[in-house]
């Protein structure tokens, strides 16, 4: 058998394969580097829980939005569509204006 030069192996620590959930995206970014912020966000709680932060670059990050593309179609493929009439799941913190009278101590 002919092993493949472009495989790559890959450990999963135990305390890391069982993942962690996430139902809420936080993405924000700078010139340099992208932040994402997986939380978790429960009925009747105000706010989120952050469980996870990745930084990335953005070239990585434009590599993760095509892996992503890719594997959606895959799942749409062979599950059917996904439903597309959820709230937007992601936002950028630049999108929010400041709170008006700034920071108070």
């Amino acid at each position: 058998m002919e092993k493949d030069e472009n495989q790559m192996k890959i450990e999963i620590p135990p305390e890391v394969a069982g993942g962690s959930y996430s139902n809420l995206a936080v993405i924000s970014h700078s010139p340099s580097e992208f932040v994402l912020d997986f939380a978790i966000m429960l009925p009747g709680v105000p706010s989120a829980q952050v469980s996870n932060r990745i930084i990335m670059t953005p070239e990585h990050v434009k590599r993760l939005l095509a892996a992503l593309s890719d594997n959606v179609s895959k799942y749409e493929a062979q599950f059917g569509p996904i439903r597309g009439d959820q709230p937007k799941a992601t936002f950028n913190l630049a999108d929010f204006a400041p709170a008006k009278g700034g920071a108070k101590n």
